[in-house]
Formats: structure tokens, sequence, C-alpha cells
């Protein structure tokens, strides 16, 4: 844990950030506010609003913070470059697991960029609210967000002068959340991450094209999908109820607070993948159940692609580690103000 480092240890690290993404800042201003905007993310301030950020930073006002967020020019996407570089080299292994999940963030006006009326799963119910669809990096060696996309529905996209007004770049096509998700895919293949497989919950999960794409880009996954999904004609859950007792095992899909994180677990196999010509096939495909101990009729479904030799074992840890990317919205919400202003 963080609290565990030494303060001198943590400063000289956060030292070493700052200098890694300094260049990313023209001007010298801007970066001077940048280091105080971060120390206050991390600082115990109460809303990590400008007003408070800007008070614990010591600055007489709001304005300088406010300016580096609304009107600085300064290189979002490379400092997210820089994040994957940092990540890779923190984190990586051959079999890192890239986690792909959306969350809300409730607002009561009309002109943050994106906002409108539109379910929030964070909320649970239609909210007026900003989407954003993000990117988690997970190995044994630890979690971390590392890429991001706003949510802009057509309601914005269809309205130039609205976007230009929250200074939305020119000619932002729409796209859908999946559409934002294959962007990022892609990003992270081009980029240091070593990205074996993809995890993500229903809502990517129960969309074809998207499997389809992971399977062309030469990448493993195991994806959550509604009980309600079929499978070459019956439904997912259909087919699952008609395995014998036997089929179950139980396994664990990670560690929780409170020790292994049990569920009774079946899988079958699904026809496998064949390159196009091929004479072998390259990767097989699954269908997965995970059921409740305590109490059986509690079902989460999931289609899977793998290797050849890839055991139910290591498919039940890729699905156990889709909830990482919850911690990391829960921590960047508690501790840094992710859904502040």
């Amino acid at each position: 844990m963080i609290d565990d480092v030494p303060a001198s240890v943590r400063e000289q690290e956060l030292e070493e950030l700052f200098l890694r993404i300094g260049h990313r800042f023209p001007r010298v201003e801007p970066r001077r506010r940048m280091r105080d905007y971060v120390r206050g993310l991390l600082g115990p301030v109460g809303r990590k609003n400008s007003w408070q950020l800007a008070e614990f930073a010591g600055h007489p006002t709001p304005d300088g913070l406010q300016h580096l967020l609304g009107k600085s020019r300064w290189e979002a996407d490379g400092i997210r470059d820089d994040l994957q570089g940092y990540v890779a080299e923190h984190l990586g292994t051959d079999e890192g697991i890239l986690i792909i999940d959306d969350t809300g963030f409730v607002k009561k006006g009309t002109t943050s960029a994106g906002v409108q009326r539109q379910y929030s799963g964070t909320a649970g119910r239609t909210e007026n609210c900003q989407i954003g669809v993000f990117a988690a990096y997970a190995t044994t060696r630890g979690h971390a967000l590392v890429n991001r996309e706003l949510y802009l529905p057509k309601s914005w996209t269809d309205d130039p002068e609205r976007c230009r007004t929250a200074r939305i770049p020119e000619n932002r096509p729409f796209a859908t959340k999946n559409e934002l998700a294959r962007t990022m895919v892609l990003r992270a293949q081009a980029g240091p991450l070593p990205v074996t497989w993809v995890a993500a919950d229903a809502a990517y999960g129960q969309d074809s094209r998207f499997r389809r794409f992971l399977e062309d880009a030469g990448l493993s996954y195991v994806m959550a999908v509604p009980k309600s999904q079929q499978v070459h004609g019956p439904r997912i859950d259909h087919l699952i109820g008609q395995a014998p007792d036997e089929a179950w095992q139980r396994l664990s899909c990670g560690d929780g607070a409170k020790g292994p994180r049990l569920y009774d677990w079946a899988a079958a196999r699904l026809p496998a993948v064949w390159e196009f010509d091929g004479d072998e096939p390259t990767r097989q495909r699954w269908m997965l159940a995970r059921r409740s101990i305590t109490n059986p009729d509690e079902l989460a479904c999931f289609l899977a692609s793998a290797p050849l030799d890839a055991t139910v074992a290591e498919l039940v840890q890729v699905a156990g580690c889709r909830w990482k990317i919850e911690e990391c919205f829960q921590s960047a919400k508690n501790e840094c103000g992710l859904d502040q202003y």
C-alpha cells in the first residue's frame, strides 16, 4: 500500500514522474500549476475542485488551476502515452490483461462536455451525467487505469456550436462506447503495454463484432454476456442448465478482502477459430458459467476465446480480473476526485 511507503520515497517518485511528463507542457507556468494540481489531487483535500485545490497549494484564487484545465495548451494524449509506458515498466508482463468498462459522472447542468440524461451503471438508473469509457491494465504485479475516452451522445455531435462552446475538437464524429473501446484496444497494442487478454462486462461482451475484432487482432478474451445470449441458437443459460453436477468445479477467481473468491464454475468448448485457408485451428472458443456457492440461482455467463492450450483455471482468473477496473474507479473517485470538478 502507498501508506506503507516512506514519505521521502513517495516524494522522489513523484518528482521523477513530474520530470517524465514535464515536456508535455510547453510553458513553465502550466508546468508549475500541473505540479500543484497533482499534489492537491493526491493530498488531503475534501473536494477536489479548483477552489479547494488552489487553497491547498497556497494560491490566492483558483484562476491559475482553472486556466490550466480550461485554456492552457498541453498534450493530454501525450501524458496518456507516458502513463502507459510507466505502467508497462512497473506492472507489465506477457500475460497482461486489458479491462474495458465505462463509468458515469452525475452532473446538474447542461454545459459539461457530453452531459445528458442517460443510463449510468454507477448510479444504476438514468441520470443527467457524463459517461467515460476507460481501460485498465492488470497483471499479477498490480493494476492501473491506462486510457480514457469521453462518450459524446448524438445530441452533442449533431450540434457543432454546442461542441465548440465546450471546447470539443471540431468534426468529432459520433462513436458508440464499443467503438471507443476498439480504439483503446488498438492504441494499447501499438504502445508499450504487453497485452494478451481483454476482459469486459456484458455491454461489450454481447457484441459479436467486438469479439470478432479481438480475435482478428490476435487477442484472447473472457467477456461477460447476458444470460439470454444465444450460442448457436439456444440461450447460454439454457445450455449451462443442462450441465451435469460433475461439470462444475470450485475455483478461485482471485483474492478478495476476505481471501480467495470461490465460486463453482462450468465450461464447455465451442467451435475453434481457424485462420483463412489454415490447416490447424488457431484459437479455442469457450462458454463459461460462474455460480454462487451460497445461492446456486445466482449465475453469471461468459464467452471466451483463448490459446489452444489454455485451461479453465486460466479463463477463470481472467474473468476474475474484470473487477480490478471497478477497484480503480473506486480509488480514483474516493482518493483523487475523478468524479469531482
